[in-house]
């Protein structure tokens, strides 16, 4: 028997080698210069000393460092409970097709055009008493909100405008999955007299589970990160009631000038959000493998 070999074209690495050089200059080497701070005490451009992981050892005794993360980790687990549930009732209120759907599909998409700075901004204005209408309505209510002197009020003000912010994303996520739905299951289904919650239970939901992978984990890394809206909203405070991971970070390397310290806490961060995001991932992951294995049964 003759076999045939493919030929191989070594000419199309010349396709990808601009993504290598981009990637390179954007990533790669940006991480090296961290990791070589990260092990160094720098005194100035031409003075440093070698610390190894001393860094890594003072970050992790960082009582400060403790409490951000514990502040972070809540945020991003109430942003997650909340955007996830809620992009899927609007996604699953919007219509299907038309001009109707085109319509609502623009208007949602509305406030992820919007800058994160501008956010910051517009709720810093909405949320006060004297010329904002939150504010104004829920002193009007009796009630005491300042979400600059009640540290509570400011952690709800950051999430309501994180939730107003980027549930649309999950929205338009979720309204591309149920798009992508064919017509026969929905026939079938119709077919057996399935009320609307077995509809979504066992129809919608499970065919959505890939682009709802994809919301919880780019609303998760994205809270994770959240730097700039809860900074020009709260400047961090009252207090340390806002402040998060990365505005920790940013105070370390720019306001007090540790370099060091900063970039050995930048690298475990970045460990950080791939640790959680590995679990979510395979969390959900087992999630499909068991609703397939109870499904063949």
């Amino acid at each position: 028997m003759s076999t045939t070999t493919k030929p191989v074209n070594q000419k199309a690495w010349f396709l990808v080698l601009p993504v290598i050089v981009c990637v390179a200059f954007s990533a790669i080497l940006p991480l090296m210069t961290v990791v070589n701070y990260s092990v160094q005490d720098i005194f100035s451009p031409d003075r440093r000393v070698f610390v190894g992981t001393e860094w890594f050892a003072a970050v992790m005794r960082d009582e400060e460092l403790h409490l951000a993360l514990w502040r972070q980790i809540q945020f991003s687990l109430a942003v997650l409970l909340v955007e996830i549930p809620l992009g899927i009732a609007l996604a699953l209120s919007m219509p299907a097709q038309g001009w109707k759907s085109s319509a609502v599909l623009v208007l949602v998409a509305l406030s992820l055009l919007i800058p994160w700075n501008v956010v910051g901004t517009i709720w810093q204005i909405f949320g006060r008493a004297d010329i904002g209408l939150l504010g104004y309505y829920l002193q009007q209510a009796g009630m005491e909100y300042s979400y600059t002197g009640n540290s509570t009020h400011a952690w709800w003000t950051v999430l309501a405008m994180d939730v107003w912010h980027w549930t649309p994303l999950v929205a338009l996520l979720a309204f591309a999955g149920l798009r992508s739905i064919p017509d026969a299951y929905y026939q079938a289904a119709s077919i057996d007299g399935a009320s609307k919650w077995a509809v979504f239970r066992y129809i919608q939901l499970p065919k959505m589970r890939g682009v709802l992978m994809i919301a919880v984990l780019l609303r998760f890394m994205d809270s994770f990160m959240i730097y700039t809206e809860p900074f020009v909203l709260t400047g961090g405070g009252p207090g340390n009631a806002t402040t998060f991971l990365s505005q920790y970070l940013t105070t370390k390397a720019v306001g007090q000038f540790d370099l060091g310290p900063a970039a050995a806490f930048s690298l475990i961060y970045f460990l950080i959000i791939l640790l959680f995001c590995f679990v979510l991932y395979n969390w959900m992951q087992s999630l499909g493998t068991s609703e397939k294995e109870q499904g063949h049964e």
